[in-house]
């Protein structure tokens, strides 16, 4: 059967993507805050423009899916349906638009499957050349693989059988990093942790505490720091959120230790500090986090871009933050929504119709009979 193409739309989406924080990223964590002082469709985070106002809002409009099984990676399709990969049992669901309906897709060969460790079927990205990209663990190192989706295929064999294009990427117990996304520029960037060993992420010849930037093939990019190389920057500790914003700057969401979480403007070839600096301390040779956390806050996963504002999915923090942008700066101090009210936030990402989709991890949803009804949310946002 002939697999759906996908366009070059779902590449030049604006995907998304965690880690851990004060020792492991599980942790425990309210009220809606949902004010409203601007309208919707309001914001203006690109440069010479007005920025966003301090207070926006966030409403859950609807479900998209339920009863996932610790849902990581979301990729959307052209038309609307979704792709969500499992991290503990490496496998693929297919959600569809209309219904919310969930199937499964197939499973990833050679996926490490340990429940309780942070590795396995993490982050999804679709890629200009019609192929499904996975960041997969597998029993010697995280690695990416790509594949082609048929969408007319039968229901648990819809995935083509996987092809490595990079691995070699540090893999611990923990701090596996995760997020992959396709820039505006075609590339595929990588969010990697430091697996557990901090020197790792001062190391430029390992993968470990780094941003990658690659050709969809899995060479280095042509204008990366160093020629030859992959790493985009370094001194990461747990990289798993990934966004553009307008003016198609980079930013990431970063996983402290036992003091700050991070939200950084990623520069090419700039050291981002860890395990010598965490948090704003402002030494040279370092770049300070545009906006901070104490961990219990945050524990930082997904984030996406969306109306003037970088919007941030918290894990132990088990709430949604906004942060409107002024260019490459904070216009206002953080927003926090939904705070407890659907247990640990894994990914937020835009959706084609404007909305975010925001997904729950191992939640406690705070009087359903049971942990682990994980869903997907459909979010206006302003």
């Amino acid at each position: 059967m002939r697999a759906r193409a996908f366009t070059a739309v779902a590449a030049a989406a604006l995907v998304l993507a965690a880690g851990c924080s004060s020792g492991d990223d599980d942790g425990s964590g309210g009220k809606d805050a949902a004010s409203s002082t601007a309208p919707a469709g309001s914001g203006g985070a690109t440069d010479g423009g007005e920025p966003p106002p301090a207070k926006g809002s966030a409403k859950v409009v609807g479900t998209v899916a339920e009863n996932l099984e610790t849902p990581w990676g979301l990729a959307e399709l052209p038309g609307g349906d979704l792709l969500v990969s499992s991290r503990d049992t490496g496998t693929v669901y297919h959600v569809a638009a209309g219904g919310g309906k969930v199937t499964e897709a197939g499973e990833v060969p050679g996926v490490q499957r340990e429940p309780g460790n942070e590795g396995g079927l993490l982050g999804l990205a679709l890629g200009a050349d019609e192929m499904l990209y996975a960041y997969v663990t597998s029993d010697s190192d995280n690695r990416i693989v790509r594949m082609t989706y048929d969408s007319d295929g039968p229901e648990g064999n819809r995935l083509g059988a996987p092809d490595t294009v990079f691995r070699g990427i540090p893999k611990g117990g923990r701090h596996n990093g995760g997020r992959i996304a396709f820039g505006p520029d075609r590339m595929l960037y990588v969010g990697t942790g430091e697996a557990g060993d901090p020197a790792l992420a001062q190391d430029k010849d390992s993968l470990g505490g780094k941003i990658l930037r690659m050709t969809p093939d899995g060479e280095p990019a042509r204008g990366n720091p160093e020629a030859g190389s992959v790493v985009y920057s370094y001194g990461h500790r747990n990289v798993q959120g990934l966004a553009w914003d307008d003016d198609k700057r980079l930013w990431a969401a970063e996983f402290g230790d036992q003091k700050w979480d991070e939200l950084n403007l990623i520069e090419p070839g700039k050291n981002y500090g860890w395990p010598e600096v965490e948090g704003k301390e402002n030494r040279d040779g370092f770049v300070d986090p545009v906006v901070q956390w104490p961990t219990p806050d945050a524990s930082p996963s997904g984030i996406a871009f969306a109306d003037g504002s970088i919007w941030m999915a918290s894990l132990r923090g088990e709430r949604l933050w906004r942060i409107p942008l002024d260019g490459t700066k904070a216009a206002a101090d953080p927003q926090a929504f939904f705070d407890g009210r659907y247990g640990r936030l894994r990914t937020v990402q835009r959706a084609s119709d404007g909305d975010l989709l925001l997904m729950t991890n191992e939640t406690d949803l705070r009087g359903t009979p049971e942990k682990g009804d994980d869903r997907i949310l459909r979010l206006e946002v302003s």
